[in-house]
């Protein structure tokens, strides 16, 4: 056991000598900042957002880009399909 377990032990329940303080909350229960700080908040947030960012690698780039390709080709064909489908039924419902 070292020497510092017993003081530690001791002070584990918690001292009334403590200098934590928790900070003072206002009437509605959020923490109330400047404008300047909440937008430094928000940058230093967005910032860190960044960072997490992975950017894909030049064959995982031309893949994503390939599937994206097909998937419009694939919904303009379905609309331009129902666009003429549209198209001649309406000229059968309304003679033209």
């Amino acid at each position: 056991m070292s020497e510092s377990a017993p003081a530690a032990a001791s002070d584990a329940g918690g001292s009334a000598s403590r200098t934590d303080r928790p900070k003072p909350v206002s009437g509605d229960g959020r923490d109330r900042r400047g404008l300047f700080a909440r937008i430094a908040l928000f940058i230093r947030q967005v910032v860190g957002e960044l960072k997490k960012v992975v950017r894909p690698t030049r064959s995982e780039l031309i893949t994503y880009t390939g599937v994206v390709l097909v998937f419009v080709v694939i919904v303009m064909a379905f609309v331009t399909v129902v666009d003429l489908g549209v198209g001649k039924l309406s000229f059968w419902v309304f003679g033209g």
